[in-house]
C-alpha cells in the first residue's frame, strides 16, 4: 500500500488536490475579508459627509437658480400662460394626478396662488441649501419641487430625473451633518448617543443610500457610454459637432464655432466623452486616476452647461459627483481656503 501511495499518479493527484484546496481556501478567505471590510465600512461611521453636504448645497443653488431664471416668465412657462399646451387640462405626466404632487397644478390657473407657491418653493430651496431643519424641509421641498417641475413636460431635461432620484436617496442619508445650520445645532446637542441603536441604524441607512447613489451614477454613465458607442456619429468622431451647430443647443455660436473649427478637437471631445463615462467608476479606485476622472467629469459637465445651455443639468450631475471626493480632501480644501482668507483679512493696509 505504501508503494502505491508513492507512485507518480498518486503524487500528481495529491498535487492537484493541494492546488484545489489552496485555491478554495484562498477564495473563502478573500470572500471573508471582503465581507468583513464591507461590514466595517457599513457600520463604522457615516461616509462622504462633506461630499453629501456639497451635494445638498449645489442642489439648493440649482433649484433656486432655475426658479430665479424663470421668475419673469413663470406664468407663461409653467402657469396659466402655458394653457396652450393642454397640460393644465390634461397633464402629460402622471404626477399632477397624484394629490400629493398636485399643488402647483391645482393653482395653475390662479396667477396669485401660483406666484405665492412659487415664492414658497424659492424659500424652501434656500432653507434646503443652508441645511435649516433639514428633516422637515426636505420632504416639503421634494413634494413641491416634483409638483412644480412636472407642470410643463416640454421644458424639462434628464437633469430633472437625476435630481428627483438623488433627493429620494437623501431621505435616508445625512446631508446636513456638515456645513449646515443643523450641524451647528447638533454639535451642541446630538439627538442619539454614540453607539445607540438609532445611531447605528442611521449610519447604515446613510451608507446604503450612498451605495445606491453610486450605483445610479454608474448606470447613467455606463448606459450613456454604451448608447453613444453604438451610434455612427460617435463611432466616427463627429457627434459633438451636430448639437453645437443647432439653434436649440448651440447657445453660444461664437464658442461653438471655435470648438468645432478644428476637426481633431471634435474627435477628442466625441471619443473622450465615451471613454470618460465608460471608465469613470473604475478610475476612482486609485488616486492618480481618480484625479483625472474627477477633473475630467467636471470639465465634461461644465462644457455641457456652457456650450449646450444646460446649466441646471450640469449642476445636478456635478452635485452628485461631489460624493466621490473624499472627506479629507474637502477638509484640506476648506482649511487652505480659511487660512488664506484669514491671512488676507489680517494683512496690514498699505501706508
Amino acid at each position: 500500500m505504501s508503494e502505491q501511495g508513492t507512485t507518480p499518479v498518486a503524487r500528481f493527484g495529491a498535487f492537484v488536490g493541494s492546488l484545489i484546496s489552496g485555491a478554495w481556501m484562498a477564495a473563502m478567505n478573500g470572500i471573508g475579508s471582503a465581507i468583513a471590510w464591507f461590514e466595517a465600512w457599513l457600520f463604522n461611521g457615516k461616509k462622504a459627509l462633506y461630499g453629501l453636504a456639497v451635494t445638498r448645497m449645489i442642489f439648493g443653488v440649482t433649484a433656486l437658480g432655475l426658479l430665479l431664471a424663470n421668475f419673469s416668465t413663470r406664468l407663461y412657462t409653467f402657469g396659466s400662460g402655458s394653457a396652450w399646451n393642454g397640460e393644465i387640462a390634461e397633464p402629460v405626466s402622471d404626477f399632477p394626478r397624484i394629490w400629493l404632487f398636485s399643488a402647483f397644478h391645482a393653482v395653475a390657473a390662479n396667477d396669485v396662488g401660483f406666484t405665492l407657491l412659487y415664492l414658497l418653493l424659492m424659500v424652501l430651496a434656500v432653507l434646503f441649501m443652508i441645511g435649516w431643519r433639514f428633516r422637515i424641509v426636505l420632504p416639503v421641498f421634494f413634494v413641491l419641487w416634483v409638483s412644480f417641475i412636472e407642470m410643463n413636460d416640454m421644458v424639462g431635461d434628464q437633469g430633472d430625473n437625476m435630481f428627483r432620484i438623488a433627493m429620494i436617496l437623501l431621505f435616508f442619508a445625512d446631508p446636513a451633518a456638515r456645513w449646515s445650520i443643523d450641524a451647528r445645532r447638533r454639535a451642541k446637542h446630538e439627538w442619539f448617543a454614540e453607539g445607540s441603536s438609532p445611531r447605528q441604524i442611521g449610519t447604515v441607512l446613510h451608507n446604503l443610500a450612498l451605495v445606491a447613489l453610486t450605483a445610479q451614477v454608474a448606470f447613467v454613465y455606463g448606459s450613456g457610454a454604451l448608447y453613444k458607442a453604438q451610434g455612427t456619429p460617435w463611432a466616427q468622431g463627429w457627434a459633438v459637432y451636430d448639437p453645437l451647430q443647432t439653434a436649440r443647443f448651440g447657445t453660444w455660436p461664437v464658442l461653438s464655432d471655435l470648438i468645432t473649427a478644428w476637426g481633431p478637437m471634435v474627435a477628442i471631445g466625441t471619443w473622450g466623452s465615451i471613454i470618460l463615462q465608460s471608465i469613470f467608476l473604475l478610475a476612482l479606485l486609485s488616486r492618480p486616476t481618480r484625479l483625472i476622472a474627477l477633473f475630467g467629469i467636471l470639465g465634461f459637465h461644465i462644457m455641457i452647461g456652457v456650450l449646450m445651455g444646460l446649466p441646471w443639468f450640469s449642476l445636478t450631475m456635478i452635485a452628485i459627483d461631489s460624493i466621490f471626493i473624499r472627506d479629507r480632501s474637502w477638509k484640506r480644501l476648506t482649511s487652505g481656503f480659511s487660512r488664506r482668507w484669514n491671512d488676507a483679512m489680517r494683512a496690514p493696509e498699505p501706508a
